[in-house]
């Protein structure tokens, strides 16, 4: 592991000193263009806690300094990504998002595509659960998730929101979004 992004790693697990956001993002792309590594979709399975953004080009530009080279994520914010396996040797499965700040919550879930030769995870968030506390306010699907859901293996990959994952290790992995924007995360 680099020592930026193992300083990186060690403090979203940890706490302590961050490294400077402009290092790590030159440390994420430097990860990036030597990383021509093929990944397994198993590797990606499990709960990760996301730790590091960059955004997209585009909320780069809108939020001007509010991003700067990236941002760590404040540790009161809780959002975390987990992949499980329908059938791995075909790469398919589910992915769920949950966002809990206090007592809210919310969790996406849908179905996930792993395209091996470009380590690309493509993904589409089909159904919502809102909790507030012990209180479920919504649970079920979302903008014609059900549709979207039953279509998503047939679509391609350029029809698809993806990850294309540059830097996998047991305790962090890390992506380029179909976006552009940069985002890490560490193992929860």
């Amino acid at each position: 592991m680099k020592p930026i992004l193992e300083e990186a790693v060690n403090f979203l697990q940890q706490g302590g000193s961050a490294p400077a956001s402009d290092e790590l993002v030159e440390a994420l792309l430097a990860a990036e263009k030597q990383g021509k590594v093929r990944y397994d979709y198993s590797q990606l399975l499990g709960p990760w806690r996301l730790g590091f953004i960059t955004g997209t080009q585009k909320t780069r530009q809108r939020a001007s300094g509010i991003l700067g080279a990236g941002r760590f994520l404040p540790r009161w914010l809780n959002i975390q990504l987990a992949y499980s396996a329908e059938d791995a040797a075909a790469g398919r499965g589910l992915v769920q998002n949950s966002v809990k700040v206090g007592p809210f919550s919310i969790q996406l879930t849908g179905p996930t595509q792993f395209y091996a030769k470009t380590n690309s995870l493509a993904f589409d968030f089909t159904q919502m659960q809102l909790r507030l506390g012990g209180l479920t306010l919504y649970d079920g699907f979302v903008r014609d998730g059900e549709r979207r859901e039953s279509q998503f293996y047939q679509q391609s990959l350029k029809e698809q929101a993806f990850f294309t994952y540059f830097w996998v290790e047991s305790a962090a992995i890390a992506a380029r979004g179909r976006g552009s924007g940069l985002a890490l995360w560490v193992r929860d």
